[in-house]
């Protein structure tokens, strides 16, 4: 059976909000909670991004059995990686070795707030060094690294779970789909590609969990879900390729300006049918993912969503 998670999105809520909805997403039934890593939202319209590590750890304090993961950190920039591997294990304790690393290549976005945005090939080489240096931390070793773009003199982590933070990688081609087979215990995607899981399996990751995201609009006005999801998500069809580059909300404004309503309606279910939304999720089940997480768009309707999801839409995606 498909492992069903909820999203704390920081770009969309407060940090006293996204707890709330944490412990009210564990209570309706959901098994995995994921939390997106902001430094800024995508558009200004979403309103908020929360450091997500303070969050998670309140978070980790207070539930008690859902699975917890990020979903997902960068640590080439904002973050130097024997410091992400420091808090991973923190949290590791905090959740009672419920935490899992979600890793991914970042964006613009987010990480340019400590400087310039380095090109494509040197943002692989970084995060392939960096998983090179979070692993054995996370793993209780004593570590000395000397790479091309990161040094670590001398680390180790003193504070860890009985068994170590498992991580997950982002793929969204052989490349990174290899180094997560690599380096990882699972693969992430967002989208329900089963050439991703193919080739996760081909590389060595047979077995291992994958975890996949879907974006919905629930609500009882189809029309008002339609309009929401443009506000908010319309910056969902721009691809990675362009989202990962793309400086600051204002840039996501200017590059969605003729996205229309219909356009995002065509790829994000919305409004109060029940059988979309298990379609949108069903995607992922066929495509091979173990994990799915849905993203509830619009901030102001996260207690309305997770009411509807205990009562009607959980019990439908335990029959896939």
């Amino acid at each position: 059976m498909v492992s069903v998670g909820y999203t704390l999105m920081c770009e969309q809520a407060g940090p006293k909000e996204l707890v709330d909805y944490a412990v009210r997403a564990e209570a309706a039934g959901f098994d995995h909670l994921v939390m997106s890593d902001h430094y800024y939202p995508w558009l200004e319209s979403q309103g908020h991004s929360p450091y997500a590590w303070s969050v998670l750890g309140a978070v980790a304090h207070a539930t008690s059995r859902a699975e917890l993961m990020s979903f997902v950190t960068c640590p080439i920039r904002r973050y130097h990686p024997a410091v992400v591997a420091q808090k991973a294990a923190t949290l590791g304790v905090l959740s009672d070795g419920r935490f899992t690393l979600g890793l991914g290549a970042g964006e613009n976005l987010n990480e340019h707030v400590v400087g310039g945005w380095p090109h494509v090939q040197q943002r692989h080489e970084m995060f392939e060094e960096a998983l090179q240096i979070i692993r054995p931390l996370l793993n209780g070793e004593t570590l000395t690294f000397s790479g091309n773009h990161y040094d670590v003199p001398d680390a180790y982590v003193w504070d860890r779970p009985d068994t170590p933070v498992p991580m997950a990688v982002a793929a969204s081609g052989r490349q990174s789909a290899t180094l997560a087979a690599e380096y990882a215990d699972g693969m992430i995607a967002t989208d329900p590609e089963p050439h991703l899981v193919e080739m996760y399996e081909q590389a060595g990751g047979a077995g291992r969990p994958r975890y996949g995201q879907v974006a919905i609009c629930y609500g009882p006005d189809e029309a008002e879900c339609r309009k929401i999801a443009h506000d908010q998500f319309r910056w969902f069809g721009l691809g990675w390729k362009v989202n990962t580059d793309l400086p600051g909300p204002d840039s996501f404004t200017a590059a969605t300006q003729f996205v229309r309503e219909d356009d995002v309606a065509q790829g994000i279910s919305c409004g109060p049918d029940i059988d979309r939304h298990v379609e949108a999720f069903g995607k992922f089940v066929d495509a091979g993912f173990t994990h799915v997480a849905l993203v509830q768009i619009g901030g102001d309707s996260q207690p309305m969503f997770l009411d509807w999801a205990q009562e009607q839409l959980l019990p439908r995606l335990r029959e896939l």
